[in-house]
């Protein structure tokens, strides 16, 4: 364009024009052309700037060709490099799992594209009635399966490692489980081997190994942070820590005067726990601590803090005695240790939705009883999430930490089919708006639970109707204002493959476990191939998967 040419006269250029706007203009402009100096346009022209049209026309002055060649050699390599990126984008455009989880990664936290729903993810859940099924049997000899109580995937299996499942059993029995995608070969070949009455020699399933910590049934069933050790909360009124390696109990943790329901490690210390029970109290446990008591050859240990009546109502004024072993109708129903703050514990009660958060470095109840005052939480929460959708308070019954976008939340699945979500920060307070549910999901029994996914996007809760689990998009908990705003987010999608109550659920890397009354585990993993199928022939693949139901 000739310099002269006025500014309203100049053709319409793209946002990102070639300006040369050096602050201190220099008498020369070097161009790459075989080692040739041309004088810059601000030197022969007092310094007005000069824009070059991107796009070529017949009518171009021959003074602008030879730098626009140059710039068509520079958005040539451009071009190609645009190529690949748009080659990338149009993948992650796909409706593939890749595609889904890539979008969500790369959205900007404070971008619209970080509410990506990955419900759509969710649907994708299947499973095998041959490969991804495995079996509680009964020590009995008068029954074949046994339902499952508990489940708990280890450390390991949660960051990528051999998904190791330990499952504990109403009769007392840990089974531990390598879920590892199987062939269906492998399957159908054991089973030609049970044909001729081989069962002894190859189950149809990967070798299992089995450990009877208790006579009774076993509640709740955790992995200590190194995976070597197992903690089982018994109705025997104890707690086993057992070694899976040599499948020996090493430890007996007696205190409780009624049903132990829920155990919990320290994940700031290895030889830290505690337990909840049917009688109201909270004991602190350190394996470190010797009581010099043994039973059947193994060591009896005492709590070192113990916390009585966690949750039966504050008393107002001067403090009364009561004894330790009067029962209370408070049952603690689940704990755990907010990340956030490594010498609390967090507790729930049966009897409505207040959560307790305990300072462990203040004093509690000591061991021997002497004090006569109960102890007091040094947090609550303030209002009861419970009462808002009925006319009386509905206990908690599982509690499940988020991780990574949901890290400083809690989860908590009420009684009333609910699951509300509280901030672990010092009020523990909930979070009304961030309520999550299912017009299926029935939670009436205190054995159902809930758990968190690794990614710490999504949620899954246990049934107590119709063998179904169901699984929620959590991600965006902490960042939503009004869960009606993000329907898509709240809507949980239902897995129903199983009869009975579905109650212990866990989550590993890339799959999930639920446990179901009819004796039965079932492994769900995510794979958009395979639903498809199913949901184009479901009268077909019916008999060889289960998949995620839409609702």
């Amino acid at each position: 364009m000739p310099l002269g040419t006025s500014a309203a006269s100049r053709p319409a250029l793209i946002n990102c024009t070639n300006v040369y706007t050096n602050n201190t203009p220099s008498p020369w402009t070097v161009i790459q052309l075989q080692g040739v100096k041309r004088p810059s346009s601000e030197a022969e022209n007092g310094g007005l700037k000069k824009r070059l049209k991107v796009s070529r026309s017949k009518e171009q002055p021959q003074e602008e060709s030879i730098a626009n060649e140059e710039r068509s050699d520079d958005e040539g390599d451009s071009d190609e490099e645009m190529e690949d990126i748009c080659a990338v984008r149009a993948r992650a455009r796909r409706g593939t799992v890749f595609g889904m989880m890539n979008a969500a990664a790369m959205g900007h936290p404070g971008s619209r594209q970080g509410l990506l729903s990955t419900r759509p993810i969710l649907q994708t859940f299947v499973s095998s009635h041959k490969a991804d099924v495995f079996k509680c049997y009964s020590v009995a000899a008068d029954t074949y399966l046994t339902p499952p109580y508990a489940c708990a995937y280890s450390n390991s299996a949660r960051n990528g490692g051999t998904p190791l499942l330990a499952i504990a059993t109403e009769q007392g029995t840990v089974h531990i489980l390598d879920t590892t995608k199987r062939r269906d070969w492998d399957y159908g070949m054991a089973l030609l081997v049970i044909t001729l009455h081989l069962l002894d020699e190859c189950p149809p399933e990967p070798q299992r190994t089995t450990l009877q910590p208790h006579d009774n049934g076993i509640f709740d069933l955790k992995w200590n942070l190194s995976d070597t050790l197992l903690a089982s909360a018994s109705g025997d009124l104890t707690t086993r820590i057992s070694c899976p390696t040599t499948q020996r109990s090493l430890y007996t943790l007696g205190g409780h005067n009624s049903t132990v329901k829920c155990v919990s490690w320290d994940p700031n210390h290895q030889d830290l726990l505690s337990t909840g029970g049917r009688d109201g109290s909270v004991h602190i446990w350190d394996l470190r601590v010797q009581s010099g008591k043994e039973c059947a050859g193994v060591p009896v240990l005492s709590p070192v803090l113990s916390i009585r009546g966690a949750h039966d109502e504050e008393i107002k004024g001067k403090c009364r005695k009561k004894s330790p072993t009067s029962p209370s109708n408070k049952t603690i129903t689940s704990l755990s240790y907010p990340a956030s703050q490594p010498y609390n514990l967090i507790s729930s009660g049966s009897n409505d939705g207040i959560l307790r958060c305990w300072d462990l470095r203040l004093p509690l109840t000591s061991t021997n009883n002497t004090s006569p005052c109960k102890p007091k939480p040094t947090n609550s929460s303030a209002t009861d999430p419970t009462t808002l959708n009925g006319s009386r308070p509905r206990g908690i019954m599982s509690l499940t930490q988020g991780t990574g976008p949901t890290a400083g939340l809690l989860f908590a699945l009420a009684a009333d089919s609910r699951i509300y979500t509280y901030s672990t920060s010092s009020t523990l307070n909930p979070l009304s708006s961030h309520t999550y549910s299912h017009k299926n999901m029935q939670t009436h029994s205190f054995y159902v639970r809930i758990a968190t996914s690794p990614c710490g996007r999504w949620l899954v809760s246990g049934g107590a109707g119709a063998g179904s689990a169901f699984l929620y998009d959590i991600g965006n908990a902490a960042r939503m204002s009004s869960m009606s705003q993000y329907e898509g987010h709240s809507r949980g999608v239902q897995l129903r493959g199983q009869t009975g109550e579905v109650a212990a659920v866990d989550w590993a890397d890339g799959m999930l476990a639920t446990c179901a009354d009819d004796g039965t585990v079932r492994v769900w993993r995510p794979d958009g191939d395979v639903k498809r199928r199913c949901a184009k022939d479901p009268e077909e693949l019916k008999w060889e998967y289960a998949w995620s139901v839409d609702s």
